[in-house]
């Protein structure tokens, strides 16, 4: 079978251990070269995130398949290829269920055979369960600080997170009573921006005030208390 490969790193996982575009593209010679596949080519999406199959390599390398240089797409590994059950459903549609093969070295999938798409179909729907799982859980615990008085988040200006609460920061309370006393007097984000830049205030990151950063600001410090 003639097959085009298709190797993918995202600007996170660049230098992590197997997923290396090097490396990748060792496995999908050597799957070829044990399976007497045809390699015609390997083509690359470097730094590409797998949130959307909006990439240009994947989009080259299925226009070739249209245009009939190859029978199927070789990949290290399915997550190469998408991380979502609905992308992988529309690759399968569009592609994968009769006109075109899917091969993947690291979970043994062949398209080509029914037991290899109901094997696909199984491995996506784990782990769209498994994301979905722990954000779920991630979103209980932060339900559970909120409900037991912890605070979420980076502190707002004027506290320091320790230990879990909110501790006041002497050198910030400064800027915030300059702040909420330009309010007070009826001044607009814009106004009140300048005059804590020209009086020498900083932000929470030291940096210069905007508009949109004193908006900011306050609205933290309301919702805190």
């Amino acid at each position: 079978m003639k097959v085009i490969g298709y190797v993918r790193v995202s600007t996170e996982d660049q230098a992590a251990h197997g997923v290396s575009l090097e490396a990748q593209t060792k496995k999908l010679e050597q799957y070829a070269e044990l399976f007497d596949h045809e390699l015609i080519d390997v083509v690359v999406d470097a730094g590409a995130s797998a949130k959307s199959l909006k990439r240009d390599g994947l989009t080259a390398a299925l226009a070739r398949l249209d245009a009939g240089e190859a029978e199927g797409l070789l990949v290290a590994k399915l997550d190469r290829l998408t991380r979502s059950v609905k992308d992988l459903g529309s690759l399968l549609d569009d592609y994968f269920r009769s006109r075109f093969s899917l091969l993947s070295v690291a979970d043994q999938i062949d398209t080509s055979t029914a037991a290899g798409r109901l094997v696909l179909n199984v491995l996506a729907s784990v782990s769209e369960w498994e994301r979905e799982a722990i954000g779920e859980r991630t979103s209980a615990a932060l339900q559970h600080k909120i409900a037991n008085g912890e605070h979420v988040g980076a502190p707002p200006l004027g506290f320091d997170m320790v230990e879990g609460e909110l501790v006041e920061n002497t050198d910030e309370l400064a800027t915030v009573a300059r702040m909420e006393e330009l309010r007070n007097e009826g001044r607009t984000l814009r106004d009140i921006a300048e005059v804590m830049t020209a009086e020498g205030f900083r932000t929470k990151r030291g940096g210069k005030w905007h508009a949109q950063t004193v908006r900011r600001a306050l609205a933290r410090l309301e919702a805190n208390g």
